[in-house]
């Protein structure tokens, strides 16, 4: 479902979404409380209610910053695995430049061939949640095939050979990351905690008397609306590769790379 919504939702539509939908269910849920309990509105159980806001609050605090910079810096770490993956496919093709012309094809066509398939194969499945390694296995096989076709002459065929071979073993470690990154998401005990905590939290509010009910509905409503927007941001996040903030492909279209893509 969260990755439905991010795949076919802009941020902005899905923060009025969620953070609508927040602040409507406090307002709504306010407003009954009020009139159900009218003595609310006299505070004789602010005092009470005040300690459990405060003690729930410090706690889902902590969890949430703590699912956050979790995620912000899985996010980070997926981006520098890509980068790092089409940087390496350039520098094999750098390398390849040294070749004589056609095992230096070879190796082009070979890379060529791999860069199309993560873009246009594997990146949907791990966009729609259903990475698989076989959607480039071929691909991967033929690059390391292309390369130990060739047999290197002389000191500067070698060492532009061993360069072209270790950044190829790169590719495949960082192809394997990537793929493992796109499998993971918020185990399941911190997404009952992050989404259980603001259904716990919100309810409170409600019990939080005011004498004016605009007041009262203003302070329910900056409540929910901050717990929507934090719930966003984790959804956002928990996903690299869904929605408008995901991991972009950019990267193997550009460089050293970007020969094997027509030019716009």
């Amino acid at each position: 479902m969260i990755l439905w919504l991010l795949n076919h939702l802009s941020t902005f539509s899905l923060g009025l979404l969620l953070v609508g939908g927040f602040v409507a269910l406090a307002l709504g849920g306010s407003v009954a409380a009020r009139r159900r309990f009218p003595h609310l509105a006299g505070g004789e159980h602010n005092e009470m209610v005040g300690v459990a806001l405060g003690m729930f609050g410090a706690i889902y605090g902590i969890i949430l910053a703590f699912v956050v910079v979790t995620l912000w810096t899985q996010l980070e770490t997926t981006q520098n695995v890509v980068a790092s993956e089409a940087t390496d496919l350039a520098l094999v093709v750098r390398s390849a430049e040294a070749f004589p012309p056609a095992e230096r094809a070879r190796v082009e066509r070979a890379v060529g061939n791999y860069v199309h398939a993560v873009v246009e194969v594997q990146w949907p499945l791990m966009r729609e949640g259903e990475p698989s390694y076989e959607a480039t296995a071929a691909q991967t096989h033929a690059m390391y095939t292309a390369l130990q076709a060739y047999e290197p002459v002389g000191k500067r065929s070698e060492t532009f050979y061993a360069e072209a071979a270790t950044r190829l073993n790169n590719v495949a470690g960082q192809r394997r990351a990537r793929v493992t990154m796109a499998e993971t998401s918020l185990p399941g005990l911190l997404q009952v905690l992050v989404y259980g905590g603001a259904l716990v939290i919100l309810p409170l509010t409600f019990l939080f008397g005011l004498r004016s009910l605009r007041m009262q509905l203003l302070f329910v409503s900056a409540v929910a609306g901050l717990i929507g927007f934090s719930l966003l941001l984790v959804m956002v996040l928990d996903r690299p590769f869904a929605g408008e903030l995901s991991v972009s492909p950019a990267p193997y279209k550009e460089a050293a790379l970007a020969q094997f893509w027509p030019a716009r």
